[in-house]
C-alpha cells in the first residue's frame, strides 16, 4: 500500500492554521466501496422508534421514512472501517503529527443527507475530552465531494493556539461556542472542500463547525479521533469507560509503544461535565442550547 507522507509545508500548515487537507488520497473504488457499506447500515434504521449504540436519528425521522445523521463507533459495526484507520496512508502522516506512537480514541460517521442533514454548531472537540497533552487530532475521511453548498466542515485557521472556550450553557455542558458573546470572527474560516477521497486532519483545539445540507447532493464524514500514545484523557466522552479497560485501551494503539507514563503539558482546559440528562450525541447537547448560528431544515 502506497504511503502518504506530508511535506515540511504541509506539516507547517498544520501547526500555523491547526488543520490540512489532503485531496484524492482514496481512490474511486475505495470511496464507492465505504459508501455503499455505509447505505447498507442505514437501511437497518428503518422500522427504528430511536436511537441506540449504532445509530443516531435526524429529529425527523420516522420508522417508515429512515433518517441517520450518524453511525456511531462505524469501526465496530464494520471491518472496512476498521481497517481504513491502519492504512499507511493515514497512519504516516499521523505519526509526523503526533510522533511515533498513535491511539485510536473514538470513531463515527457523520451523514448529512441532501436536503436536510443536521448542522453541527461551532465548538472544540479539546472540549469534549481533553487529555494530559494536546496531541490529539480528528481524521476526516470524504466519502462525498464536498461543495460550498452542501454543508462543508469549516475551520478557524489559527483557533488552536487560542482558549478553551465555555462550551456550557445554563449549568449544562451543551457542546457550543457563544459565537457572538466571545467575540469570535468567523470571516476568515476555511471551508473543507474538496473531492470525495480527500482527507482532512484537525488539532482538536481548533475551533470547527458545518452548516446543514441544504443542497441536492449527500455529505458524508467519517471521522476518527486519535491521540498520541502518550496522551491520557482527563475526561470527556467515552475515554474514560475504555481507559479502565487497560487492555482493550492499549489495543487502541495503532502503532508504537504502550506507555503508563502520561506526557503533561501546560494547556487550557475545561472539564465537559455536568452533561444533560439523556443526551448522548453532539446533537442532542447542542439542541439544548440557542447559541447556534445554524438553523436545521425542517423537512
Amino acid at each position: 500500500m502506497s504511503t502518504n507522507k506530508l511535506t515540511e509545508n504541509q506539516v507547517n500548515r498544520y501547526k500555523e492554521d491547526g488543520f490540512i487537507i489532503m485531496p484524492s488520497v482514496l481512490n474511486a473504488a475505495e470511496v464507492a466501496d465505504l459508501r455503499r457499506i455505509t447505505d447498507d447500515i442505514c437501511a437497518g434504521a428503518k422500522g427504528m422508534t430511536q436511537g441506540d449504540d449504532v445509530y443516531d436519528l435526524e429529529d425527523t425521522h420516522t420508522p417508515e421514512n429512515p433518517r441517520v445523521r450518524r453511525i456511531k463507533k462505524p469501526y465496530l459495526v464494520h471491518e472496512a472501517f476498521a481497517k481504513l484507520i491502519r492504512d499507511e496512508r493515514i497512519l504516516e502522516p499521523l505519526r509526523q503529527l503526533l510522533g511515533p506512537s498513535v491511539r485510536l480514541n473514538n470513531n463515527k460517521l457523520n451523514l448529512k443527507a441532501k436536503g436536510y442533514g443536521a448542522p453541527v454548531e461551532w465548538h472544540q472537540d479539546w472540549a469534549f475530552y481533553p487529555h494530559t497533552n494536546d496531541d490529539v487530532i480528528a481524521v476526516g475521511v470524504l466519502l462525498n465531494d464536498v461543495t460550498a453548498d452542501n454543508g462543508p466542515l469549516n475551520f478557524l485557521p489559527g483557533s488552536h493556539k487560542g482558549p478553551t472556550y465555555n462550551h456550557h450553557d445554563d449549568g449544562y455542558f451543551c457542546g457550543v461556542v457563544d459565537i457572538e458573546k466571545e467575540g469570535i470572527d468567523l470571516s476568515s474560516a476555511v471551508p473543507c472542500i474538496a473531492p470525495a477521497g480527500s482527507i482532512s486532519f484537525h488539532h482538536a483545539r481548533t475551533l470547527h463547525g458545518s452548516d446543514a445540507n441544504r443542497s441536492d447532493q449527500d455529505r458524508a464524514l467519517l471521522f476518527y479521533e486519535l491521540s498520541a500514545g502518550d496522551a491520557f484523557p482527563l475526561a470527556g466522552t467515552g475515554v474514560i469507560p475504555m481507559i479502565q479497560n487497560f487492555e482493550g485501551y492499549n489495543d487502541q494503539l495503532l502503532c508504537g509503544e504502550q506507555t503508563t507514563v502520561p506526557r503533561m503539558v501546560s494547556a487550557p482546559i475545561r472539564i465537559p461535565l455536568p452533561g444533560h440528562p439523556g443526551t448522548s450525541s453532539i446533537y442532542q447537547s447542542q439542541g439544548k442550547s440557542d447559541r447556534g448560528v445554524y438553523e436545521a431544515v425542517k423537512k
